[in-house]
C-alpha cells in the first residue's frame, strides 16, 4: 500500500505544482475570463438588437429620427447660447393685434353669434305644447 499511496502523493503534488506554474505564467487569467465573459454579453445584445430591429424597422427608425431631432435642438440651443439670447434676453421686436373678419367684412354681434332670437322662439314652441 505505501507504492499506491507513495504514487498517489506524487501525482497530487505534480497537479499542484503544475497549477502553480500556471498560476505564475498566466497572472491575468481572471481578467482573461471577465474580459471574455463582456465580449460573450455584447456578442448575446447584439444579436438581440438585430433581432429586433429586423422585426420592428419602424421603431428603430422613429428612435433615430427622434435622435436627430434632440441632437438639432442641443445644436440650436447652443448657438442661441453662443449669441447671448439664451440668457433670458427679450428679443426685440413689435407685434399688432389683428382682428378677425367674415368674408365680407361685416362684424357679427355676441347675441347673433349665440342664436338669441331661435331659442327664444324654441321655448315657446315646448310652452304650446
Amino acid at each position: 500500500m505505501n507504492r499506491i499511496e507513495s504514487i498517489s502523493e506524487r501525482a497530487l503534488e505534480l497537479a499542484s505544482s503544475v497549477g502553480d506554474n500556471m498560476r505564475h505564467a498566466l497572472p491575468r487569467a481572471g481578467q482573461l475570463l471577465d474580459a471574455g465573459a463582456k465580449l460573450g454579453v455584447v456578442k448575446t445584445g447584439a444579436r438581440v438588437a438585430a433581432t429586433f430591429a429586423r422585426r420592428n424597422p419602424a421603431v428603430i427608425a422613429a428612435a433615430v429620427a427622434g435622435a436627430g431631432l434632440l441632437w438639432y435642438a442641443a445644436r440650436r440651443r447652443a448657438k442661441r447660447a453662443e449669441q447671448g439670447n439664451g440668457k433670458g434676453e427679450t428679443i426685440e421686436g413689435s407685434a399688432r393685434r389683428v382682428e378677425a373678419k367674415r368674408g365680407d367684412g361685416a362684424r357679427r354681434s355676441r347675441a347673433s353669434r349665440s342664436g338669441g332670437s331661435r331659442s327664444g322662439s324654441r321655448s315657446q314652441r315646448s310652452a304650446e305644447t
